[in-house]
């Protein structure tokens, strides 16, 4: 997101953190060059889908399609070829899961998440609500834009991100992107 990502970044460059960013790819192709930006800063981007379309309703022919239409805009963007799908609403269908493996991607999902996309959220609750559930080699779900969540929701994710990596370094944990934790690079 054009109006919110860049602070994302600003503030993971001040913490000197990089990150997973989870991408639409009709976002992509809206904005390329801020998908390009991303990786220029060093994160690694992923693939979130093509738009946020909902799982109960299953359509394993589009979910082929445009997990893969996904992964290439992606890849064609950026120049920097994904590694991971992370399904919207966290459900990974069949007919995702085979879609993710087919374009050549792994599936992830997430072991704690901030619940950042509520209209209630504030840094403390979305603080909170990560540390309930972080263990060392977890994986942190937050989210750099409202696009698909309450209107400003995002602020809350970003103000709480200095406690919750300083937290994690505070237990003698990394914070960095999936790819830097031992994870294969292929499926």
């Amino acid at each position: 997101d054009p109006v919110s990502t860049p602070h994302f970044l600003d503030e993971l460059d001040r913490l000197s953190v990089r990150a997973t960013f989870f991408v639409l790819g009709e976002r992509v192709t809206r904005y390329p060059e801020l998908a390009r930006h991303i990786a220029r800063r060093g994160h690694e981007l992923a693939v979130h889908g093509w738009t946020h379309s909902r799982p109960w309703l299953p359509a394993p022919g589009r979910d082929l399609r445009e997990t893969a239409r996904a992964a290439d805009v992606l890849y064609g963007t950026t120049g920097c070829r994904p590694r991971w799908y992370r399904p919207p609403y966290g459900i990974l269908t069949s007919g995702r899961w085979t879609a993710a493996r087919r374009a050549g991607l792994r599936p992830v999902l997430w072991t704690a998440w901030g619940r950042d996309w509520t209209p209630g959220a504030t840094p403390a609750t979305v603080r909170t609500t990560v540390l309930a559930d972080l263990r060392g080699g977890g994986t942190v779900l937050l989210h750099d834009s409202d696009h698909v969540s309450s209107p400003g929701s995002w602020r809350a994710a970003l103000a709480a991100l200095p406690a919750l990596i300083g937290t994690c370094r505070d237990r003698g944990w990394t914070v960095g992107p999936l790819a830097e934790h031992g994870l294969d690079r292929r499926p």
